[in-house]
Order: C-alpha cells, then sequence, then structure tokens
C-alpha cells in the first residue's frame, strides 16, 4: 500500500492491465509523446511502444469509432478524450454502435471498449471544457459508467473496466488529478473494485448524502460539519458506478437514516439526483419522513469568471443546509 495521486493511481493500472494482457491498448489525443493532458499516460509510449500507445488525430468520433472497430475484433482498447465535452462529436459511435452493437448481433461479438475522459469545474476552463456529463451516458442501455472519486478506487475501477467486455464510459474529475490516496500496489496483489458496489464513505444515524464523483469528498466534509456544528450524525454513500447502481446499499441506508440529500455537480433537471430520488421514493416511500433533497450545479453554462465558476458548482454549505432542510420537514 502507497500513497499516490489520483493520476498515478491509473498510470498503475493502465500499465497493469497492459503488462497483463497484450490486447489491451491506447489511443488518445496526445497521450504518448505529450504522456497525455493530466499525465495519466506518462511513460507508458516508452515502456509499451508506438504500437500500443497510440497519439491520435484530434477527431474524437474518429478516435471512438476506431476503439469500436478494435474492441469487435479481439483486442481492448482504452480511448482517451481529452475533456467529457468532447465526447459529444462521438455520440454517435459511443450510442449508436458501442453500446447496441453487443445487442444487434444477438451477443456473438463483445465490445471491451473503454473510454476515459475528465469532466467537472474548478479549473476556470470555461463551458466547453467543464461540465459533467455522466447524466447523458447513466440513460444510455449497454453502456457501464464509472465515477471513482479516490485514488484506490479509480485504480481498482479501471482495471475491472478493462477486463470486462461491455463498453465503460469511465469518467474522472479534473479536480481529483492531484488528491492522494492509499493505493494498493501491484505487490499487494490484484486491485480489483467491482462495478455495482457502493461505499459507504461515513456511517450515520440521521440523513443519507449519497455524493457523485467529486461530490462524494464534499459530502464527506459536510458530514463532517453537520456532526461538528449541528450535532447530526449523516452517512455518505458514494455510489462509485452508476450503471450498475448499487441501488439497494442506497435504500438501506435511507431505511436507517429516513432521509436523503443528493449531491451531484450536473445540471439539475433530467440529471442523477433526479433519477436516484425517484427510485428512493419508489422503492423507500414508507421509510422517507421528509422529501429527497437534491444539491446540484447551477443551471447555468460553467462560468470562466472563478467567483462564478465556484458559485456554479455545490460546496459543503449547500449540503449542510439541505439536510438541515430535510431535518426541518420531518
Amino acid at each position: 500500500m502507497a500513497v499516490v495521486r489520483y493520476r498515478e493511481a491509473l498510470n498503475q493500472a493502465l500499465r497493469e492491465e497492459m503488462t497483463r494482457d497484450e490486447r489491451v491498448f491506447l489511443m488518445g489525443e496526445d497521450i504518448g509523446v505529450f504522456n497525455g493532458a493530466y499525465k495519466v499516460t506518462a511513460g507508458l509510449l516508452e515502456e509499451f511502444g508506438e504500437a500500443r500507445v497510440r497519439d491520435t488525430p484530434i477527431s474524437e468520433n474518429t478516435i471512438v469509432g476506431m476503439g469500436v472497430g478494435a474492441a469487435m475484433t479481439g483486442t481492448r482498447p482504452v480511448v482517451e478524450l481529452m475533456t467529457i465535452n468532447f465526447s459529444l462529436l462521438a455520440m454517435d459511435q459511443i450510442v449508436n454502435h458501442a453500446a447496441h452493437i453487443r445487442y444487434m448481433f444477438g451477443g456473438q461479438v463483445a465490445v471491451p471498449l473503454v473510454v476515459r475522459m475528465p469532466q467537472g469545474a474548478g479549473h476556470q476552463l470555461g463551458p466547453t471544457h467543464s461540465h459533467s456529463f455522466e447524466a447523458l451516458y447513466l440513460h444510455v442501455p449497454g453502456l457501464l459508467v464509472a465515477v471513482p472519486s479516490t485514488p484506490a478506487d479509480a485504480k481498482g475501477l479501471l482495471k475491472s473496466a478493462i477486463r470486462d467486455d461491455n463498453p465503460v464510459i469511465f469518467i474522472e474529475h479534473e479536480y481529483l488529478y492531484g488528491q492522494r490516496g492509499d493505493v494498493p500496489d501491484a505487490d499487494d496483489g490484484d486491485h480489483l473494485v467491482p462495478f455495482g458496489r457502493a461505499a459507504v464513505r461515513r456511517e450515520g444515524e440521521d440523513a443519507t448524502i449519497v455524493g457523485i464523483s467529486r461530490m462524494a469528498l464534499t459530502a464527506v466534509r459536510a458530514a463532517e460539519a453537520l456532526a461538528d456544528q449541528h450535532d447530526v450524525s449523516a452517512e455518505v454513500i458514494d455510489p462509485r458506478t452508476l450503471r450498475p447502481l448499487d441501488l439497494d446499499t442506497i435504500l438501506a441506508s435511507v431505511r436507517k437514516t429516513n432521509r436523503c440529500v443528493i449531491v451531484e455537480e450536473g445540471w439539475p433537471h433530467g440529471g442523477v439526483g433526479a433519477n436516484l430520488a425517484a427510485l428512493i421514493q419508489e422503492q423507500a416511500f414508507d421509510w422517507l419522513d421528509a422529501p429527497v433533497g437534491r444539491v446540484t450545479g447551477a443551471d447555468v453554462p460553467m462560468p470562466y469568471s472563478k467567483p462564478l465558476e465556484q458559485i456554479a458548482f455545490p460546496h459543503e454549505p449547500q449540503v449542510v443546509d439541505a439536510v438541515l432542510a430535510t431535518l426541518r420537514d420531518s
């Protein structure tokens, strides 16, 4: 076990899986010579060569399309897109092809493709580089969707994603790349985190907070503030994957605490929180003592101005206020 950064944990996962399976190769813009826009692929070109670490032109639809075809023929490509906003240019390949080919072929062909991409605000990159689009991909049957919030989960989930025979949308957060945490290394054994298993980041009794991606960390800090300042015990759930979703863990927590607040960085309409709120109301209605609360990003394009950007995505005070509101409503 070693303390490493989130980006280094991802790098470890790629290196270990490329060493383990020669069918695994990487494609993306500037991932080779430049080591990737966020340095996740640092050193891999020198170690594995140009045949397995491929710099590509700036054409997201082409990159993902090549990945789909390569996956169908028996390799296990990992495609990196420079930001999730640019994945909109590849939606045809992701939704119409990667997600549905296995279904349309009656299961005769698999598409073991991983599409890695960062998202999220906080770096003053404006509306074309800063949004959170996990809800777009959550909507599509045939895709798996991962949103790891810790270095250990980033490594374990990426290794699991590469080994899966289904296409995986692997969403990282730009803010998290520099965050440190304990991560098992190769000497500790094969560190795999299974899809569809949420993590309870903090035990609590009075309310459940579900945090998506970076917001899982914000939720933990909010829970600590609630305990210190308001004597409120909040339980924090990090789903880790949205497809498949570990709804059982979330429902078990809600049945214990009788209140729930969902925190996400994405927009409020049609978002992950809206989906989870509906599922919780449908399946745990009799246990709820207050309506399910939601804390989301602002319903605006992400501002470039730093002060405006900071108030366009959630922070701990908004989460604390939302939890206290559920307690007042009960």
